[in-house]
């Protein structure tokens, strides 16, 4: 990148993420908030509430953007890029609409984005992008000037994403009893999807057979496993599973699940496991109930060793990766020339998602996309 840091002509960045409650009252209205349209009813919210209520009625995912928010603005000030940024959720408080709302009125007019999803996937962008449509149209029925907004691209493959979690498999390999660790294997987590879902991930092109989704984890995966060969001179076997299914047990959900894949390599002879969750950006619900609680209890009932590795969070090298990004993006939008740091085989991602790009069921307006309504 260029010495000068220059984030011209963008002057705000948003940190857009999924939301938690943060206390036991919050539980069912926000599992409403996650659910509406659907037509749930509020005693079975309410048993899917346990998850939370086990936990005092507290996701740690908000804690997490705060301390992620921490690190980003420390990040920027040490590099001397002045760049405020901001923080809106899709369920949960701060609502992205009264973020953008806030946004708007400290005159910010041209707003970069940051989603706590590092993947292609309908609930992993194009979702958001959409949220960030009915952001706008709320807005614009108040009168309010609308922003352009840009979404940072997906950043799966960037060193300061991937480094840290080679970093976390190699710890918790070390974590392992001596005489299991070398034969450990590692299974690397990510949310499952409806397969439907997975097949029409990423652009047109990149369709079928799981799609973009599959594509990149899979690419994650070899890097992280290549990683810890060179760096332990030790081949662990790998494979990528899945976890956090949800929806009706009818409609194919990518497998195989966590807890059957523990069942499976136990019965296989695999001494030991670590549990990657290469799928997620901070240790939120999902990690610490399906991976530290459902899945150790699987693996201490089938006396299996098992550890969990970290994910990203706040890292520093992911702070200063999100940094790049902008900066990446910043240049291309000004017509300056500029590296596109990615790892792997597939290369950096689009900055700008194509139509046909992770389709919902039902179309909706999606902004920060080739087909925006929101030039």
């Amino acid at each position: 990148m260029s010495d000068v840091l220059d984030a011209s002509p963008y002057d705000a960045l948003l940190l857009l993420s999924f939301g938690g409650p943060e206390g036991p009252d919050d539980v069912v209205p926000f599992l409403e908030n996650v659910t509406r349209g659907r037509g749930i009813p509020k005693e079975r919210l309410k048993e899917v509430g346990q998850h939370y209520f086990r936990f005092g009625g507290v996701s740690p995912i908000n804690d997490q953007n705060r301390a992620l928010l921490d690190a980003l603005r420390k990040d920027f000030a040490e590099h001397g890029l002045d760049l405020p940024v901001y923080w809106g959720n899709r369920n949960w408080a701060p609502y992205l609409t009264d973020t953008l709302r806030e946004m708007v009125r400290d005159g910010r007019r041209r707003i970069l984005v940051l989603a706590t999803s590092a993947y292609a996937s309908y609930s992993g962008c194009r979702q958001y992008r959409e949220n960030l449509a009915d952001a706008l149209a709320a807005l614009e029925k108040e009168g309010l000037e609308l922003p352009k907004i840009d979404k940072l691209r997906h950043y799966f493959n960037h060193p300061g994403f991937v480094e840290p979690m080679v970093d976390g498999v190699i710890r918790s390999l070390a974590e392992l009893p001596e005489d299991v660790r070398d034969g450990a294997h590692i299974a690397f987590c990510t949310h499952s999807i409806p397969t439907a879902a997975a097949d029409t991930s990423g652009p047109v092109e990149a369709h079928g057979d799981g799609g973009a989704y599959v594509a990149q984890h899979l690419d994650v995966a070899r890097l992280i496993a290549d990683a810890v060969r060179e760096r332990t001179g030790v081949d662990h076997p790998w494979q990528l599973v899945y976890q956090s299914r949800s929806g009706a047990p009818h409609i194919p959900w990518l497998e195989p699940d966590i807890c059957d894949h523990l069942e499976e390599r136990k019965a296989a002879g695999v001494p030991a496991v670590v549990m990657a969750p290469i799928g997620f950006v901070s240790d939120h619900m999902e990690v610490m109930y399906d991976l530290d609680t459902e899945a150790t209890a699987k693996a201490e009932e089938l006396d299996l060793p098992v550890r969990r590795s970290a994910t990203v969070g706040d890292d520093p090298r992911f702070a200063a990766a999100v940094r790049e990004l902008v900066l990446e993006r910043a240049a291309t939008e000004s017509g300056r020339d500029v590296t596109r740091c990615a790892l792997g085989a597939l290369g950096p991602s689009h900055d700008l998602c194509p139509v046909g790009c992770c389709p919902a069921r039902a179309p909706r307006p999606a902004a920060a996309g080739a087909d925006s309504p929101y030039a």
